[in-house]
Formats: structure tokens, sequence, C-alpha cells
């Protein structure tokens, strides 16, 4: 059953997602639905106000009228969330069932994170794993954990050539 667990958009009443949200995780403890309804989250970021008493930090609701179900979606499922006090309904695409968000919509909203642990640094000497230039070898030179990418600077024909990698197409030369 966890294969079809998902993020759905449940649209609410604008002011109303701190409910929507609590009342739903009062209904999943109450009726044991731990294995249907996983997690309930409403994305927020912090932001810097400045007011006359100078700066003040902020948590504001990135998207007000929002709440990021991670749910297995069955028709009991649905009617319990579709009924909560606030809610006005599942965001689709078009049809009536609600449309999952995709794992890179999941990433790029932040709801997920994940952590990606490098065995090598900039300087490092590693060995391309995949692609057209699997085992050569060449020099870190850049790293972007964030947009999972790596520059490695190898040595073809003579010269030298930097190459963008994803951060798991390379690993740490044993040599």
């Amino acid at each position: 059953m966890a294969d079809n667990v998902n993020w759905y958009v449940v649209h609410t009443y604008s002011g109303y997602e701190n409910t929507v949200k609590a009342t739903i995780e009062k209904y999943v403890e109450n009726r044991h639905l731990q294995d249907v309804i996983h997690e309930i989250s409403i994305p927020l970021e912090t932001v810097t106000e400045i007011t006359d008493n100078g700066p003040k930090e902020v948590e504001r609701k990135v998207f007000p009228g929002y709440v990021l179900v991670k749910m297995v979606m069955t028709d009991d499922a649905w009617y319990i969330i579709k009924n909560v006090r606030g809610v006005t309904g599942f965001v689709t695409s078009g049809s009536t069932k609600p449309t999952p968000l995709t794992e890179d919509e999941v990433i790029q909203l932040g709801v997920e994170k994940r952590e990606i642990v490098v065995g090598y640094k900039v300087g490092d000497t590693v060995r391309i794993m995949d692609g057209p230039l699997t085992s050569f070898s060449g020099i870190v030179e850049e790293l972007d954990v964030e947009k999972n990418r790596v520059r490695v600077t190898v040595s073809m024909f003579g010269r030298e050539t930097p190459v963008d990698l994803e951060l798991d197409q390379v690993e740490l030369s044993t040599d």
C-alpha cells in the first residue's frame, strides 16, 4: 500500500490552513488512519520584516489557501478530507480525480528535504562512473549540491576539458 502514497494539494478558504491541518491530524489520530494519511504540511518561509521596532523574522505561508497532504488516495480518505470544515476541494488537472504532485514538484516546493552526502570535495580526484566519459578521471573544480551538479576537469587528448555531471555520476578515486 505504501507504493501509491503521494502528495496532494488541498484547497482551503484563506486563513483556514492551520485549522484544516489540525482537523485532519485529529481525524487521523482518532480514526487510526496513519497508514492512509501520512503527513500534512503547510509550506512556510521565514521573512525578515522591517518594522518601527527594527527587523523582525516572521513565518509566512508560501501558498495561502493551500495545504499539502501525503496520503494514499482512497475513497474514504478523499471523503474525510473533502468534508473537513474550510476545505473547498482537491487541486485537479481538469478531471474530478485529485492530481498528485510529481517528485520534482515536491522537491521544488521544499516539502520533503533530500539530504545529499558527497564523498568528495573541490580539488579531489574523482572517477566518472556513468555517461560517455565512464572510467575517465578528473579533478573536482566546482560543487553545487543544491543543483545536484559537479564540474570535473578531465584530460582528453592532451587538453584539460571541464565536464558538468550529476553528483552521483562520479566517485572519489582510490588511485
